[in-house]
């Protein structure tokens, strides 16, 4: 938890990775360009003092993450959001077996979410129902730029989508995590568009679909969409390391996002190991609006409780401790 000014801020990390791209693991160039592509992301938008050697972030373990996130970083609950990318690397760039170990090992800070693929089809399904079974998942997290043979993305409203979204109701899986933001190559900028995302979220409603990245850089699109589907919810992963590099744009965000969907759909996301908690917590919390950006209200105390870890705790039925939780409305 961390506490600043007499207020105790309970922190969910929501989108959290354990991955694997070392040299070994990369089966072709893309692999490389992937991670080349995440690390320039890691690099551009950090503080200098927390950028990492680039070997150390192309693997870095399960002993590290939990330094960094829980001894160093103030979580005190987070979620992995694991991404596949089977073309790209032999066992998977998120890494299934070491993450869910750290899941089991410490079960009340880390939730494990798995990854599927419509395009496996019946397999695919029969998968998803053995995962849900093995991991007791609550979420999933969906990659639609994804390759696959020779399809290189696919949408949330495809046919075997649905099909997918339906065996999700049926388990009980209610929390779908899309990453809607900036490509990364070699991936296909267009794959990453929003616009299913209106169609599914209409179609299934007892479902949350959480865009992670809010649809950057298609933000005003995102906004438009969440503001008419009340399951819709934004991720900050990615937005929110703008705080350090491009404060008024991060302004913007954060003003656009409180603005159309107000601040219960919010979720922190530190995107881990992109970038690390601590630095970005500390941040938020003393993060003001420029004064000249008057269109935006200043962010409260309350809000800040909500985005950092109350919203993400209540989709996911995390117990928070009485010191963490915001006071009762008062009764007239």
């Amino acid at each position: 938890m961390y506490r600043k000014d007499g207020e105790n801020y309970f922190i969910v990390d929501a989108h959290v990775a354990l991955w694997d791209a070392r040299p070994d693991n990369q089966r072709n160039i893309h692999g490389k360009q992937f991670i080349d592509c995440f690390y320039d992301y890691h690099r551009n938008l950090s503080p200098e003092t927390e950028v990492w050697p680039y070997e150390e972030f192309l693997y870095y373990g399960g002993e590290r993450l939990m330094k960094d996130l829980f001894v160093d970083g103030y979580v005190d609950h987070a979620i992995f959001q694991p991404a596949r990318l089977g073309a790209f690397y032999g066992t998977g760039f998120g890494q299934t077996e070491e993450a869910f170990a750290l899941t089991r090992k410490h079960p009340g800070k880390l939730t494990y979410n798995h990854c599927f693929d419509p395009r496996f089809e019946e397999a695919g399904l029969k998968q998803l129902r053995e995962d849900a079974a093995r991991f007791g998942l609550k979420g999933v997290k969906l990659y639609t730029a994804e390759w696959q043979g020779d399809s290189r993305g696919y949408k949330l409203d495809d046919p075997w989508t649905y099909r997918y979204l339906e065996a999700c109701r049926e388990l009980g899986i209610r929390n779908i995590h899309v990453h809607k933001g900036p490509t990364i190559r070699p991936l296909d900028r267009d794959a990453f568009d929003v616009a299913d995302v209106d169609k599914a979220a209409t179609d299934f409603t007892d479902l949350n679909f959480v865009v992670e990245h809010c649809g950057l850089p298609r933000l005003e699109d995102f906004c438009w969409i969440a503001t008419q589907e009340p399951n819709v919810h934004a991720g900050l992963a990615v937005a929110i390391p703008f705080i350090h590099s491009r404060p008024r744009y991060f302004a913007q965000i954060i003003g656009e996002l409180i603005y159309w969907l107000g601040e219960d759909r919010i979720q922190f996301s530190s995107d881990y190991a992109l970038w690390t908690p601590k630095w970005l917590v500390e941040r938020f919390v003393d993060f003001r609006i420029p004064a000249d950006m008057d269109e935006y209200p200043q962010l409260t105390v309350a809000q800040k409780k909500k985005i950092l870890g109350l919203n993400a705790a209540a989709m996911y039925g995390i117990d928070v401790p009485a010191e963490g939780r915001l006071p009762a409305p008062a009764v007239v």
